[in-house]
């Protein structure tokens, strides 16, 4: 029996989860949760980092007082982002910006200036998003070349294990995430950079997930009076995590959902697949555990719903989210459609205004209940899930019986009906833990108690009750006939 600590940070909430490996089975316990998102200072958004280290303390405290003997530490968090120190003090730079700063758009236009997003893709693999780090770094470069100077990055999990005693090293399927990558080499891409202007010694060196990286500092063993734990390198991209923790059949064809702020959809491959069909479908390449690729796309998820209910509990309304899902389900279904990935929804803001906004200017009507603005997002959602598969399918030369769909999302049963209806097919749900379950059985395979990602995804089958969600022919029949107007929408 082995245990292991997961810290899975998520981009509005984070926790602490030891997870036990006992013969062939895992069971996990929660022992810190707190919350996460962007902090405004002087008009950028940031993450506080500080505070984020602060909560790894408390976590780390919290699962010593169990009395469990820990055998591992590992962090996983959302992608992009990173941290600049300085290679002498060990200090970082400025706190870390919020991958949803509006700064990267006019730095994305000069990147393209010198690469066109076209080759970006050939040589990368990688969807065209201004919040990836590429055009990260360019606008920190811009704005605050002092930052580069004797100075060095490290994505944000990587830092944080580094301020428990971990080395300075880059997890490749995070680094895979900065459309700096060479998804073949699985190296840094140094013409692209140096092209950029970038220099090449902030780059770290890139190591594989499923490594040690250190253990816990002296310091902190002294101070939380304990031995050195060994730190592990997981699939520190979270999406790696939950996408290696994916119940997947054994034999056939399946592709998966990871569902939570983000909603990645996708499938995993061998090896990465970049054509002008797959550019044009803003399809990604990156990394995952084993050696996979995660052949994916982002949308955003229940991040829609998350800002929506901010904005209307600042407004005194004090709905959860279950309230909203009531409201959603008493709604008229397919009266409206938003495109869930439309730009104008990406940064925090006024959600509810700018869905209505979005809705008036499309032709869709006027006078949009909160309801109403809730259900467009529920049935926009689904019916863009069931035109990516479809995607996906015709890319792939493939035929999906199921979507597997892991992470928080799963939570959302209203959500998984909806989808299984626009797909016409079943939706298997679970587990909702998914990243922690990765992160935590990695770990394993680091320490020798598991051979392969086969094994990890065994013990998932083993561990968790899994819940299917089957189409609705009502639902069926309504999408497939409001399928064109959704895509008309969208386009």
């Amino acid at each position: 029996m082995k245990n292991f600590l997961a810290f899975d940070l998520g981009a509005s909430s984070g926790r602490a989860i030891i997870g036990t490996v006992d013969n062939g089975r895992l069971s996990m316990q929660e022992v810190h949760r707190f919350a996460n998102g962007p902090m405004e200072k002087d008009g950028s958004f940031y993450w506080d980092f500080p505070g984020l280290c602060r909560e790894l303390k408390t976590g780390l405290k919290n699962a010593l007082a169990t009395g469990i003997r820990l055998d591992g530490i590992s962090i996983d968090t959302w992608g992009v982002d990173y941290v600049l120190f300085d290679r002498k003090s060990m200090q970082m730079r400025r706190l870390p910006y919020n991958y949803r700063d509006p700064r990267t758009v006019k730095a994305a236009e000069k990147v393209w200036e010198k690469i066109s997003q076209s080759e970006l893709y050939q040589a990368t693999g990688i969807q065209c998003m201004t919040l990836n780090t590429i055009y990260q770094l360019c606008a920190h470069n811009a704005e605050h070349p002092e930052d580069f100077e004797n100075s060095f990055f490290l994505p944000i999990p990587d830092a944080l294990a580094c301020s428990l005693g971990g080395n300075a090293t880059a997890e490749y399927t995070f680094c895979s995430t900065t459309n700096l990558l060479d998804p073949v080499s699985r190296t840094w891409h140094w013409q692209l950079i140096d092209r950029l202007g970038l220099p090449r010694e902030i780059f770290p060196e890139i190591v594989e997930s499923g490594t040690v990286s250190g253990a816990l500092s002296a310091e902190l063993c002294a101070e939380l009076d304990c031995d050195p734990i060994p730190i592990f390198k997981c699939g520190s991209h979270d999406t790696a995590s939950a996408v290696a923790a994916v119940p997947a059949p054994e034999q056939g064809e399946w592709a998966y959902l990871s569902a939570g702020t983000w909603a990645l959809l996708g499938a995993e491959l061998d090896a990465p697949c970049i054509s002008q069909a797959s550019e044009k479908n803003s399809i990604t390449n990156e990394g995952g555990v084993g050696g996979k690729i995660r052949f994916l796309t982002n949308i955003m998820g229940s991040w829609l719903f998350q800002e929506l209910r901010r904005v209307w509990n600042s407004e005194g309304k004090n709905l959860s989210f279950n309230d909203m899902e009531l409201m959603a389900r008493n709604a008229g279904s397919c009266k409206y459609f938003i495109n869930p990935n439309c730009p104008e929804f990406a940064a925090p803001g006024d959600m509810p205004g700018n869905i209505r906004k979005f809705i008036r200017r499309t032709g869709q009507g006027e006078d949009i209940s909160d309801a109403e603005v809730i259900r467009a997002v529920y049935d926009s959602l689904a019916l863009y899930f069931a035109g990516k598969i479809a995607m996906f399918e015709e890319l792939l030369q493939v035929k999906y019986a199921c979507l597997n769909v892991v992470g928080g999302g799963t939570k959302d049963g209203f959500l998984m009906e909806l989808t299984a209806s626009a797909l016409n097919r079943p939706v298997i749900a679970g587990p909702v833990e998914a990243t922690a379950a990765g992160n935590i059985l990695v770990q394993a395979m680091a320490a020798g108690e598991l051979a392969s990602l086969a094994q990890v995804r065994e013990v998932i089958r083993n561990s968790f009750s899994l819940k299917t969600f089957s189409p609705k022919q009502e639902d069926v029949d309504r999408y497939f006939a409001n399928m064109e107007k959704f895509r008309t929408i969208t386009a």
